[in-house]
């Protein structure tokens, strides 16, 4: 099994994140979702500037593989929401998203964080579940006028 060094973001990542976050979405949710809903969620035309901010913002964690692929990224705000959890198609079923959520555990510890939660796609609620999280709420949100479901997961630590 591959191993993966988490990291904090830099600045520069931006532009593979966004790759990592459109390959994942149109290659591993396809079974949870028609093509344009996944089209509306991950569009292929996309504000540069805008997801680089909202990177910046976020200060997502970085699985790297070795050689240096990005192979996932998610992020722990101070409330304990998980906004971004994404995990690279070439790097699925791997541990990838193992690693992330041990890490998400181990800052939550650190801050103090009695409690996470995540707005979970169809496709990422099996994984969510299994670290310990439960449904909360059935949610539809609306991307570019298509409504996609998903389901708010949360977890007491």
């Amino acid at each position: 099994m591959p191993t993966f060094f988490i990291r904090s973001f830099r600045p520069g990542d931006a532009p593979a994140l966004r790759s990592v976050f459109h390959a994942a979405v149109h290659h591993l949710t396809s079974s949870h979702y028609s093509a344009e809903q996944r089209a509306a969620w991950a569009p292929a035309e996309h504000d540069a500037a805008q997801w680089a901010a909202r990177m910046q913002a976020n200060q997502p964690f970085v699985a790297e593989a070795k050689g240096g692929a990005v192979a996932g990224f998610a992020d722990l705000q101070p409330s304990g929401y998980i906004d971004m959890f994404f995990v690279a198609p070439a790097f699925a079923r791997q541990g990838v998203g193992q690693a992330l959520m041990a890490h998400i555990h181990a800052e939550a510890a650190q801050r103090g964080l009695v409690r996470l939660w995540a707005n979970v796609s169809l496709a990422a609620e099996p994984f969510f579940a299994a670290q310990g999280f439960a449904v909360e709420a059935r949610q539809a949100v609306e991307r570019a006028g298509v409504v996609l479901h998903n389901a708010r997961m949360g977890k007491a630590l």
